[in-house]
């Protein structure tokens, strides 16, 4: 019997072998129809803030807006659509018998297609075939293809592709691009009566949409709000609110919140929709500041503004202004995004020179530092008010921006070593040899971007917390700023040996930063106790092209640049008369903290000369008991107080040559270099020279003057005037008697004698040449330098 049975249907499938074969191919067919994307149109790149917020938008590359498809759907969003489109979409397998019954019953009726019976699955099908003609062959492959829709995607995932590729009217594509467009806000903040809007556009977006016909879209959109409450889809008052709503105008143009940070997206996200690090109710606020900044600025022709707020402890940025005014508008080049445009640091690198000095032990914090005349092979460095101060305690010299010190601090630190420190913090603008940059490094001549610069010093803040908190370092301490949000950064196991700065040089550099005169704003800000503390940093590049400030927190960096694009400078245009304002009223938005903990681990007590900020030395008459770096142990004892023998009277030097040991008083004596006392005792009335030596007592060999100009062995390099002629070049000397004569000699031949101001006019030859200075003490000083012509 079986197998009889299987006789009789080896034979039937024989005798229908060729239905059957047609029927496996057409459900192949059918499998295989539909292909993984629908869609493939290009699509807006989208920002939005860490909330979810819309920062800005960009036009997809076929000049639609068309924001890419999402996931979720607002829940009024979906209730209108399914009110006015298909009610029975979660129950039918993607068409509805009775609708396209009724459908054909009312085209026959009225000669003419005026009802398509479509459900949501089918127009879904009919836009990714790109609204082919109706007819009723296309309709019953839409049909197929609906089915088939069904079987591949969940019935959210179809409304969610339908509701992100319908057409909203004019060049809008797409419900989360329709809302913004029509309303300003998200799909999820619609009322009832905005998306009952949008649910009807889809229908006839070429006839009605926001701007015209507005009468049609009120009476369509009223039209499906009372059919929601007659399905009980809606109540009577909500029904009421609802109809008393105002009709939308014109389409609003897109957020431009951060329309620098726009441009970065579209470089590397094109297409997608991505979620940022910023805040947008940060970045509204700065923007609002650089643009009454501007306003300010712009009577001096300064015409470009940029500012970024780096949070500490995570990296990410929360406000991002690229510069004034919006990229399309191209005028005097705010197209440009300042905050990854390399300019001239001008002085923002001298706190970390002071920190890498300190974590080498060859500073302590209030170590005198010179502050004289320099000539380095034509390099003349002179400080922002043009005076010298002889010498000046290395913190306050970084709190008064002093170049001459800095540049002094960077010939013993090594140009070769700051450079690639430099280097290893982040500034990948920094692309050229050391030898390129010279000493000039220190004083803005190598080019970073506000970016690099601001994130350098979100760096060392985090060293300095983590290291208060944990007592440990952390490599993820240096990394990039991020501005995708959700990025989670690994710690990893800490340890006690930095990968950077010791935090006990950043504590010491950014007390000092924290001393820094605030703008005439911020004056007497100590007086508050609400008053917040900030270490920050000013830089003006040569030529007042560049007004930089950047200041941190324990929570927070703000960076700060002004100037013009095209380079040009502008007197007045300083980082702390231009920048340093907007940079406080930035602070000022953001929410108050304390200060960092002091990093008590590598904090030493240690006995230091008060005079000199070294360590104290046996001849130190003043010794002060404090807090220094642990490196700082290493550092030299005070080179400036020695034991000076003076007569009875304490009025004249003398030796056991010429006077008696026994009568002699022994003092110590703070004495400083005569080119560094004859500046530094203008300054310190307190400050008392050296007696002088009683006749008969002179030692062979002493040193009461020195050279301002020229300084060891360089190049002098003749000036020519405008009438093409050689020019005369001023030597300078100093001489810590004021009363004392100099005799100068030029290649053993006498030139001039100067008293009380040092100066003559030489015109040397070009070539090689001695210089020989004798005071009437007979006090020998040579120096040899070359005259060359430019």
């Amino acid at each position: 019997m079986k197998k009889i049975l299987q006789e009789r249907i080896i034979g039937w499938i024989k005798r229908r072998k060729y239905w059957l074969s047609c029927c496996i191919l057409l459900f192949s067919g059918y499998i295989l129809l539909v292909p993984g994307e629908l869609f493939d149109d290009p699509a807006s790149t989208v920002i939005l803030d860490k909330n979810g917020l819309l920062l800005g938008a960009r036009v997809a590359a076929d000049g639609q807006w068309r924001f890419p498809t999402g996931t979720h759907v607002a829940e009024k969003v979906k209730i209108t659509t399914l009110a006015f489109e298909d009610r029975f979409f979660y129950y039918h397998p993607g068409f509805n018998p009775v609708s396209l019954f009724r459908a054909a019953k009312l085209n026959l009726k009225y000669g003419r297609i005026v009802s398509g019976g479509s459900t949501l699955t089918m127009q879904t099908i009919r836009l990714s075939r790109k609204d082919k003609p109706r007819s009723v062959w296309e309709k019953a492959v839409e049909i197929v293809l609906a089915t088939r829709l069904e079987l591949k995607y969940s019935k959210d995932e179809i409304l969610s592709l339908y509701v992100s590729h319908a057409p909203y009217g004019g060049n809008v594509v797409g419900i989360e691009t329709a809302s913004w467009r029509y309303f300003g806000t998200g799909s999820d903040n619609l009322s009832w009566a905005e998306a009952a809007t949008l649910a009807v556009l889809p229908n006839s977006p070429a006839l009605v949409h926001p701007g015209k016909n507005r009468g049609i879209l009120l009476l369509k959109r009223n039209q499906l709000l009372e059919r929601m409450a007659e399905l009980g889809w809606m109540d009577s008052t909500t029904l009421r609110l609802s109809l008393l709503e105002t009709m939308p105008d014109k389409p609003l143009p897109m957020p431009r919140s951060a329309p620098h940070l726009l441009d970065r997206f579209c470089r590397g996200y094109a297409g997608r929709i991505s979620t940022t690090t910023l805040d947008a109710t940060l970045q509204i606020q700065v923007n609002d500041l650089v643009e009454r900044h501007h306003k300010k600025l712009q009577y001096n022709e300064i015409h470009n503004a940029a500012a970024i707020v780096i949070e500490v402890e995570t990296g990410s940025v929360r406000a991002y202004v690229g510069n004034c005014g919006y990229p399309g508008e191209r005028t005097h080049g705010n197209e440009v995004d300042v905050i990854s445009s390399p300019r001239s640091t001008g002085s923002l690198l001298k706190p970390l020179l002071y920190a890498a000095m300190l974590d080498d032990g060859k500073l302590l914090p209030a170590s005198l530092v010179p502050d004289i005349p320099l000539n380095l092979n034509g390099f003349a460095p002179l400080n922002f008010d043009g005076q010298f101060e002889g010498a000046v305690s290395a913190n306050r010299a970084l709190s008064r921006s002093l170049n001459v010190p800095a540049v002094l601090m960077l010939r013993a630190y090594g140009v070769e070593r700051f450079h690639n420190l430099i280097r290893t913090l982040g500034m990948r603008t920094v692309n050229r040899t050391a030898d390129h940059y010279g000493l000039a490094l220190i004083l803005g001549g190598a080019e970073g971007s506000l970016e690099e610069m601001t994130n350098i010093y979100a760096a060392l803040s985090r060293v300095l917390k983590h290291y208060g908190a944990t007592g440990q370092y952390y490599r993820s301490d240096y990394r990039p700023p991020d501005y995708i949000a959700g990025v989670e950064h690994i710690t990893g196991p800490g340890g006690t040996e930095p990968f950077g700065f010791n935090a006990s040089s950043v504590w010491y550099a950014y007390n000092a930063m924290e001393e820094v005169n605030r703008p005439e704003e911020e004056a007497g800000w100590k007086q508050y106790s609400s008053s917040r503390k900030i270490a920050w940093k000013t830089g003006t590049s040569f030529g007042y092209r560049d007004g930089w400030a950047i200041g941190t927190s324990p929570d927070y960096v703000v960076g700060v640049w002004v100037g013009n694009a095209d380079g040009e400078g502008r007197p007045g245009l300083t980082g702390i008369a231009a920048a340093a304002p907007l940079l406080f009223d930035i602070f000022g938005l953001l929410p108050a903290s304390g200060w960092f903990s002091p990093p008590a681990d590598e904090l030493k007590v240690a006995v230091v000369c008060k005079t000199s900020g070294y360590l104290a030395g046996p001849n130190c008459p003043e010794p002060d008991t404090v807090q220094i770096p642990l490196n700082g142990l290493k550092s030299p004892p005070c080179p400036f107080h020695r034991l000076v023998h003076l007569n009875a009277a304490m009025d004249l030097r003398v030796s056991s040559d010429c006077y008696p040991v026994d009568s002699m008083v022994h003092i110590p004596w703070f004495v400083l270099p005569p080119i560094q006392e004859w500046y530094f005792k203008k300054r310190h009335s307190d400050y008392l020279s050296l007696p002088p030596y009683k006749i008969g007592c002179e030692p062979f060999s002493r040193k009461s003057m020195d050279l301002v100009y020229p300084r060891e062995e360089i190049k002098v390099y003749i000036p020519v005037e405008l009438s093409g002629n050689r020019g005369r070049v001023i030597f300078e000397a100093v001489h810590n008697n004021p009363d004392a004569v100099i005799y100068w000699h030029l290649d053993d031949q006498f030139i001039a004698a100067t008293r009380n101001i040092h100066q003559v006019e030489l015109l040397p030859s070009p070539g090689k040449h001695v210089l020989t200075l004798v005071d009437d003490a007979g006090e020998e000083l040579i120096r040899k330098f070359q005259a060359v012509e430019p």
